[in-house]
């Protein structure tokens, strides 16, 4: 007697599933969306671990901010601490300078490239190794370098020797401006000519000027004297013209 055949496996997730045929669209089209989800998921992990990622990446990228701030701080703190010191290297020179001499104002500029200026024109700065010096000037054919050295001696030696230089051309300037009626010589000429006339016209106590102010006063009454008179003759016509009636 043959055996009977065994019955064909039954579909466990068809069994779970009794209503799966009959789902409605709007089920399908959710069950889709969590598939791309999980599908999603895989190796990028959570969005909580992306999150958590990310923030970890922003506090590395701050603090390497800072440190690398601070290290630019800290070199340019070097910077004008090297130029200070050029500075009162600088004093005693500076003492001997005339006190009527107002062009040479020594002292550091903390801005983004510190300079140590000598004047409007010249001024110290480090280079790129912040350790040497360069004495710079600005020329009417650009910027040239006096000295570059990482010794404040010489630097101290070159800027003397500007000092001096810039005195002379201070006292030839003075001399031509002098010697060829400048602005300086004409405006004491013609200050000194404004206070002689000023002194003049108060010390005018002769004949001529009495009666030159005498008359003027004069004029002036009489010419008061016919204008309000000329006033009230045109308010009494115009009374009679038009309120009278």
């Amino acid at each position: 007697m043959e055996e009977p055949l065994p019955a064909p496996p039954t579909d466990t997730r068809v069994a779970d599933q009794p209503h799966a045929s009959a789902a409605t669209p709007a089920e399908r089209l959710s069950l889709l969306v969590e598939r791309e989800r999980v599908a999603r998921k895989g190796p990028a992990g959570s969005l909580d671990e992306r999150m958590a990622s990310l923030s970890g990446a922003l506090r590395r990228a701050r603090l390497e901010n800072a440190e690398r701030s601070a290290a630019i701080s800290d070199l340019r703190a070097a910077e004008i601490a090297r130029l200070e010191m050029l500075g009162e290297a600088l004093s005693p020179v500076l003492a001997q300078v005339p006190r009527d001499c107002d062009i040479f104002d020594v002292g550091v500029a903390p801005a983004e490239r510190p300079r140590l200026f000598i004047d409007q024109i010249g001024f110290v700065e480090m280079d790129r190794d912040r350790r040497t010096y360069r004495f710079l000037q600005d020329t009417r054919h650009g910027r040239v370098t006096l000295r570059e050295s990482d010794s404040i001696d010489d630097l101290v030696e070159a800027i003397t020797s500007y000092i001096a230089h810039r005195l002379i051309e201070r006292e030839k300037a003075l001399a031509v401006d002098y010697a060829s009626g400048g602005a300086a010589q004409a405006l004491g000429v013609k200050i000194a000519a404004a206070r002689e006339r000023a002194n003049a016209r108060e010390n005018d106590k002769s004949l001529t000027g009495k009666t030159t102010r005498a008359a003027a006063f004069i004029a002036e009454f009489f010419g008061a004297t016919a204008f309000f008179a000329f006033l009230a003759v045109l308010a009494a016509w115009i009374y009679r013209a038009y309120f009278a009636g």
